[in-house]
């Protein structure tokens, strides 16, 4: 199985970013909690973080026909972009998105997810395992 996980903008400060609403671990620890998980589970993981949205199409539309599923954390584009909704929709790989916080408790401009219209599961508010528990969804996920 291949899973590609995808950050979106000021990911990379994990840790450093609001630690109360974030936690403290850095995203080099998440990285190394994912690749963990992934070995155990003899998935092949590509872990990769932007701040740029185009990039994060770029790289959705890379994912089609040669991975089994995305993870997509979008931080701040999950609010504003069409674009990240239109390019999962147009890929048909089954994605999964997850917000370390949760999003309906934060302020109202964050409870509106447009890539989320596209996805087929949505995990919010448990951390960064909530990355793990998208690979686990997306591991039972039906042709997968």
């Amino acid at each position: 199985m291949k899973i590609m996980v995808l950050n979106g903008p000021n990911l990379n400060l994990l840790g450093v970013r609001e630690p109360g609403i974030y936690g403290a671990g850095s995203y080099a620890d998440l990285i190394a909690m994912l690749q963990q998980y992934a070995a155990e589970q003899g998935i092949e993981l590509d872990c990769r973080q932007t701040n740029h949205e185009g990039v994060l199409v770029d790289w959705i539309q890379e994912a089609m026909g040669k991975f089994d599923g995305i993870v997509i954390n979008p931080g701040a584009y999950t609010h504003t972009s069409i674009a990240l909704l239109d390019a999962v929709k147009a890929v048909r790989v089954p994605t999964v998105e997850v917000h370390i916080s949760d999003v309906d408790a934060r302020e109202s401009f964050r409870q509106i997810s447009y890539i989320g219209m596209a996805c087929v599961h949505t995990i919010k508010g448990h951390g960064l395992q909530g990355y793990v528990e998208g690979i686990q969804f997306l591991q039972k996920y039906p042709g997968n």
